[in-house]
């Protein structure tokens, strides 16, 4: 599927319907993809207010969505060796049963559990993107 920055509200909206109930949600992309951009879309339309920002450095930033449940959104792509995720409980993230954003996830692959949602996406233009979901 093809998007633009116009049609995020709506793209979110496949993206949340499409995730079958899976809670690790890993989106790739090259650097400048959009996957940040998109993620600010989801955490909108999941009634999360205030500022939603890619946590580059504190590798993860916890949310509140409008209904009372915690979303958590990582950016490993400053880790050297998996074993920093190990070393601040990443699984612990992963097996909260909360919706985990990853982006980046490549950098702890061996990490991540059976059954993520992957959001793939790659430049076309400026201001559209393609998308696969799987």
């Amino acid at each position: 599927m093809t998007y633009s920055i116009h049609d995020l509200d709506h793209t979110a909206d496949t993206i949340i319907a499409k995730a079958d109930g899976r809670t690790i949600w890993i989106f790739e992309g090259e650097m400048g993809a959009g996957k940040t951009t998109l993620i600010k879309a989801i955490a909108g339309r999941m009634g999360i207010s205030g500022a939603v920002q890619s946590p580059t450095f504190s590798i993860v930033n916890e949310y509140l969505t409008a209904a009372g449940n915690t979303v958590y959104h990582f950016d490993f792509y400053r880790l050297k060796r998996e074993s920093e995720a190990l070393d601040f409980g990443v699984e612990e993230y992963f097996d909260s049963g909360n919706i985990c954003l990853l982006e980046w996830a490549e950098k702890v692959e061996s990490l991540l559990p059976e059954n993520c949602y992957t959001i793939r996406l790659s430049v076309i233009d400026e201001k559209s993107r393609n998308l696969w979901l799987n």
